[in-house]
């Protein structure tokens, strides 16, 4: 694993710079207010393209929205500072990787990046991410969702500040659940599902593909049946106390298995990711499914390009996510993308104003809107466009609250690439085995015993 190696002898080296480096330090709300008058003064004095710095925002795929929202927050620094954007690969894990090497080389071009929640704690821990000033943190977490502020926060301290935030959510066919007698707003468990889908002679869509996307599903039941993968990350990789032989686990697997058994996930069940699984949702093959919010505006796209009729969109309901123990709030997965700020930057300060702007309630509304990205302020779903927009949205709120984050650990590469070895293929999942042979992995490569 060339990369995790690479990353441990980060850490060392990053630990003792901070011992003298004063780059990432917080200065002072007075003497940040004073920069920005003074770039904005060399910038109105004529003092030449060189005399504004150009801040580097390291961005993951998008339509546009977070070119557009640098290019907005560029225009409200009134030439105190500009923002370019760079673009990172499409994968999570290569976006991970690019940045890992280069912030192990102490690149300072990275003055922003936009980072996945599960490679946060790795970053922190390396020394990668600039501290964030208190008045920022105080700023940036005022009205967001639990989920996202705890997805930004590495030992008790937030590390990064909160962009977008997702959440899956419980998808049906509402034709399909009144033929049954289901009413999944009412809440709903995983087994009533299972019962439901067999008597209507349908699908449950389900990620079983062996990708992020099964470990995302994995943990979503373990921690709704009141567990976690990971219970103490520890201070040392043989420090890590895991969850996964305890009876969560257990619940969890029962769930998977009962799918399986049952030949409920379609035929494709073992290479099912969710735009497999959404287009069988499209087309009726599932009328059940957990999935991404993305579902909606996917199938208003395909009304208007004519490629769906209309009767499909209009059929569809939302729920939050099923429970594994009845009466017991599920905990839905967790995603999106939260703003860090590079050690190593020459402009920390005005890369934290940058990523205040970029925060916004009008850029978080305008990025749901435009792109799809749901939100991390809860404020923005009750925006009028928004619910006109997506209607499920005070569904998407209410599950970001009592959403979970994939384990946080500065080793979730190794975690949840074990996960997925584990517990791939679904139909091979045995309660009360698989949680320890993933555990019994998990421990063994993080003490090199074991190699992925």
């Amino acid at each position: 694993m060339p990369e995790d190696t690479e990353t441990e002898r980060a850490v060392d080296r990053s630990r003792s710079r901070r011992a003298r480096t004063v780059r990432g330090r917080p200065r002072t709300p007075a003497l940040a207010a004073t920069l920005v008058l003074a770039g904005a003064f060399l910038a109105a004095c004529g003092g030449g393209e060189g005399s504004t710095p150009t801040l580097t925002w390291y961005i993951n795929p998008d339509s546009g929205g977070q070119a557009e929202i640098a290019s907005r927050c560029t225009e409200e620094a009134g030439g105190a500072y500009r923002i370019e954007t760079a673009q990172l690969p499409r994968e999570s894990s290569e976006q991970r990787q690019q940045l890992v090497r280069r912030l192990a080389a102490n690149d300072s071009s990275i003055d922003m990046m936009s980072l996945d929640p599960p490679y946060i704690p790795e970053f922190a821990e390396a020394g990668f991410l600039a501290p964030v000033p208190d008045d920022v943190a105080e700023a940036v977490t005022e009205g967001v969702v639990e989920s996202a502020i705890a997805g930004s926060t590495w030992n008790d301290e937030l590390v990064a500040v909160p962009f977008w935030a997702n959440t899956q959510l419980l998808w049906y066919k509402k034709s399909i659940a009144e033929q049954v007698g289901l009413d999944p707003t009412q809440g709903v468990t995983w087994e009533q599902l299972v019962e439901a889908a067999q008597e209507a002679d349908t699908s449950l869509a389900v990620q079983g593909i062996r990708a992020e996307a099964l470990t995302v599903w994995v943990n979503a039941l373990i921690e709704s049946a009141g567990g976690s993968i990971v219970e103490d990350p520890g201070s040392d990789p043989s420090d890590i106390q895991l969850g996964l032989r305890e009876d969560a686990a257990a619940r969890a697997a029962e769930v998977i298995k009962s799918i399986s058994d049952n030949d409920l996930a379609g035929p494709a069940f073992s290479t099912a990711g969710e735009d497999a699984n959404v287009i069988a949702f499209e087309n009726g093959d599932a009328g059940f499914m957990v999935n991404w919010p993305f579902v909606y505006p996917r199938a208003l796209s395909g009304v208007e390009a004519g490629t769906l009729d209309q009767s499909v969109p209009d059929d569809y309901g939302w729920a939050q996510y099923p429970q594994v123990v009845e009466g017991e709030q599920s905990r839905p997965p967790y995603g999106g993308i939260n703003i860090a700020v590079g050690a190593f930057s020459e402009n920390v300060d005005f890369a934290y104003e940058a990523a205040q702007c970029a925060v916004s309630e009008e850029n978080q509304k305008e990025y749901f809107l435009t792109n799809g990205n749901p939100a991390s302020l809860a404020s923005v779903y009750d925006d009028p466009e928004v619910v006109e927009d997506f209607p499920m949205a005070p569904v998407i709120r209410e599950s970001l609250e009592a959403a979970a984050p994939r384990p946080q650990t500065p080793y979730y590469s190794e975690v949840s690439s074990s996960i997925q070895r584990e517990y791939h293929p679904p139909s091979s999942v045995e309660p009360g085995t698989t949680g320890g042979r993933a555990a019994d992995l998990i421990e063994a490569v993080l003490a090199k015993e074991e190699l992925l």
